[in-house]
């Protein structure tokens, strides 16, 4: 086993590899309607409040039977990440969050 201790971009301490607040984008891949757009935005009114909407991405997928919906939100910690997550995950038309 390498000895990280001698590697030049080795982490030497418990420091997170997230610091927050930070801005932290997520992105919920799903059935394409108005329904998956409704239940995205619920949710990060809940665990976002104040979210700049304007940065609200969307794709289509090529045949149009799937969306990806990205959102930039303001994160405060893991715990809030981790109560969007499971939030997002409670709609059946959302097939992964990332």
């Amino acid at each position: 086993m390498p000895d990280l201790t001698k590697m030049p971009n080795a982490r030497k301490d418990n420091a997170p590899l997230i610091e927050f607040p930070c801005d932290y984008p997520i992105k919920v891949l799903g059935s394409a309607d108005a329904e998956l757009h409704q239940h995205v935005l619920q949710v990060m009114d809940i665990h976002a409040p104040g979210f700049d909407r304007s940065k609200i991405a969307i794709r289509d997928s090529s045949k149009g039977k799937w969306q990806s919906i990205t959102v930039i939100i303001r994160a405060t910690g893991k715990p809030q990440l981790e109560k969007i997550f499971a939030d997002l995950k409670t709609n059946p038309r959302v097939k992964m969050v990332l």
